[in-house]
């Protein structure tokens, strides 16, 4: 085949299109790995939760991603200060009740988070509905959720030990405490 057949402009559109080919394949790849990277970040356990219940990490992207989406849909708002101080209350009480009444303090607990979920504008329909929403604002103790909630349902058939109560007690007080916290408001200062 001789070469000089070859019009020069077909050779600059060929180099072209593959230049073309490899930035966008360049941009893609960067692009994933970028939202690798901020899911990662952002969800913590909770990413590696997801990829080992779908998969692939692809898969689990895209359900968080949908975490995301569902939940900037809801209406989340924050707690003012006549709920927080009544809820704060509640927990003490839930709390102090613990040494009589493990089982029912746990049980306790566990309606106090949905009152308090509710409240803040998270629905509290189904359980795993829940911990899921719950992983977008507080992914580093929607483990501990999890943990608690089953104990909390151990309770009914007589599983769980005190040592197992205590522990989803600390779990509660966990999210709990991320729930009621009163935000920050940090006031920008003008530069002269």
């Amino acid at each position: 085949m001789n070469l000089s057949l070859i019009d020069p402009k077909l050779i600059v559109l060929v180099v072209a299109a593959i230049v073309i080919v490899a930035v966008v394949v360049l941009l893609y790849v960067r692009k994933s790995r970028s939202t690798t990277a901020s899911l990662r970040q952002k969800f913590g356990p909770e990413y590696e939760r997801a990829v080992l219940a779908h998969g692939s990490e692809r898969k689990a992207e895209a359900r968080l991603a949908d975490r995301e989406k569902r939940v900037e849909k809801l209406n989340i708002r924050d707690l003012d200060p006549m709920e927080h101080e009544r809820f704060s209350k509640r927990w003490e009480d839930v709390q102090s009740r613990f040494v009589d009444s493990p089982k029912g303090a746990v049980t306790e607990a566990d309606d106090l988070v949905s009152s308090v979920m509710m409240a803040r504008g998270y629905p509290v329909s189904e359980f795993d509905q829940r911990a899921a929403d719950i992983s977008v604002d507080h992914p580093r103790v929607v483990e501990n959720y999890r943990s608690a909630h089953e104990i909390a349902l151990r309770v009914g058939k007589v599983q769980a030990t005190t040592d197992d109560l205590r522990t989803a007690m600390l779990h509660y007080r966990t999210l709990f405490e991320e729930l009621v916290q009163v935000p920050v408001i940090v006031e920008k200062k003008e530069v002269a």
